[in-house]
């Protein structure tokens, strides 16, 4: 049901992405960030094209989806303990697709990031954010959410020690985020209609509600389940002297 990325894939992150970065430990899931070096087989020298003209990867990690299983609607629940230190940018989110040919490219079929952890104005911060199509291929257009992960070590100094629960409510009508019960954002979905996506093409997604469409007959559309540790970019560049970084996932929930 469910698969991992490899090699450099979104943001010009850091990390190579490789299946061996993942592992099962009494009975935790978890993802480890490395300072290792992995030679690039896709390099050509002088490339434009930012996944071809690093030699070598200085990092390595791990992107887990579910790449066969789609939901909509219901409430989606993850346990988990995020690495904090600079460089790492955890993740626990969505995005929309289907099994079918016809399956709607992002921003179309929505994202919905619960957790998102990475600098703003150089400040390490949380995010819960959802986006949809705007009139530009692949430009989202969001609603987004943040707070510096200094307020919430300031009510608890044993924050970033401990796990925490992200919650995802999905009716008809919002999308609301939680973190440990504290609604952090509440998306409206008569606000989520896609615009043209750069298409103009209503069988992939162009003028559609991703968040209340239930796609193409016989779709299966929905979202899949998407959890990460990338590293450097939004994440700032790494502190060395924190590596390797752990990523503790406890445990991933669904309710429909």
């Amino acid at each position: 049901m469910s698969g991992a990325e490899d090699g450099f894939q979104r943001n010009q992150e850091l990390q190579w992405y490789q299946k061996g970065n993942v592992m099962v430990k009494d009975d935790l899931l978890v993802i480890e960030g490395k300072e290792e070096r992995v030679k690039n087989p896709n390099y050509e020298a002088g490339s434009s094209d930012w996944k071809k003209n690093r030699e070598y990867a200085e990092y390595t990690s791990s992107c887990l989806i579910t790449k066969e299983y789609r939901f909509r609607k219901g409430r989606l629940l993850v346990r988990a303990k995020i690495p904090t230190a600079m460089g790492a940018w955890p993740a626990i989110w969505t995005t929309g697709g289907s099994n079918d040919s016809w399956c709607w490219e992002w921003p179309l079929g929505g994202e919905i990031d619960l957790l998102e952890y990475y600098l703003v104005g150089g400040k390490p911060s949380l995010h819960a954010n959802a986006c949809w199509g705007s009139n530009t291929r692949w430009s989202g257009k969001w609603k987004s959410y943040n707070r510096p992960l200094s307020e919430f070590v300031a009510k608890d100094k044993l924050w970033e020690e401990k796990y925490h629960i992200w919650r995802m409510d999905w009716d008809d009508d919002y999308i609301r985020l939680y973190l440990d019960d504290e609604l952090l954002n509440e998306i409206d979905l008569k606000n989520t209609t896609n615009g043209t996506g750069g298409l103009d093409d209503w069988w992939r997604g162009s003028y559609r509600n991703p968040f209340t469409d239930a796609g193409n007959s016989g779709e299966k559309f929905g979202q899949c389940i998407w959890l990460n540790l990338a590293l450097g970019s939004n994440g700032g560049t790494p502190d060395l002297s924190s590596f390797p970084l752990k990523y503790y996932v406890d445990y991933v929930r669904v309710y429909q």
